[in-house]
């Protein structure tokens, strides 16, 4: 089985401070995994890493879906973030524009232009998440959980290979978060590599698998 992540031996800095050094794990494809560890442990940084938006100081090897992000040139960024879908603790939806608008924005902002396939893969990915009949709502009219879901479903759009997932329940009541990570365990099993960061370890319990721990500057496995 292929890994859509390969890290050794990588180091993350913000500011001049190192956040992460020695970081060596992969992730196969279609595997679920936890990032847990303190407020302030690296978690975001991480996962920023990942979408070239924290740049990587050293390393021996740091891979993400076949692009090699210690050489990894300004141009080919947008084309990497194609293939990660990235989920947000607040959300990040436009607020002026409808589900269906904000789902159609991303779209035609990574080229799509055929109305009928935009229209096709904003029903697909609706239904994916159980939101099939909420195209016309506004943000605003939606409950937490129900944007959360929006999101993913938006993370789903070009299909990405690797969902990246930033405390995707923070901002939920915890039956709603329960049924958040249920959502991304069934995406895991669909054939996504997932890679949640989360402070609920209850959520680990509940829905076991493995799990990194941020700790002390340094990534453990903590199975």
């Amino acid at each position: 089985m292929e890994n859509l992540i390969e890290y050794e031996n990588v180091e993350i800095r913000r500011a001049e401070k190192t956040v992460l050094q020695n970081v060596s794990f992969s992730l196969a494809e279609g595997e679920f995994c936890y990032l847990v560890g303190r407020v302030g442990s690296g978690k975001s940084s991480l996962l920023k890493s990942m979408y070239a938006d924290v740049p990587i100081a050293g390393g021996d090897k740091a891979e993400v879906i076949g692009y090699d992000l210690l050489n990894l040139k300004k141009k080919q960024i947008p084309f990497l973030r194609r293939n990660i879908g990235i989920v947000f603790q607040d959300f990040q939806l436009l607020q002026d524009r409808s589900v269906y608008g904000n789902l159609e924005f991303v779209l035609r902002a990574t080229g799509w232009r055929e109305k009928t396939a935009i229209d096709q893969r904003i029903e697909d990915v609706l239904i994916d998440v159980g939101m099939n009949h909420k195209s016309y709502k506004m943000p605003h009219e939606l409950s937490g959980g129900e944007q959360q879901r929006i999101v993913i479903a938006r993370a789903l759009l070009n299909n990405p290979r690797l969902i990246l997932a930033d405390e995707p329940t923070g901002n939920l009541d915890p039956q709603t978060g329960i049924s958040i990570v249920s959502l991304l365990h069934s995406l895991a099993s669909a054939g996504h590599s997932v890679l949640m960061a989360t402070h609920n370890l209850q959520l680990c319990d509940d829905f076991p698998a493995r799990i990194l721990r941020c700790r002390d500057k340094e990534l453990i496995d903590a199975n």
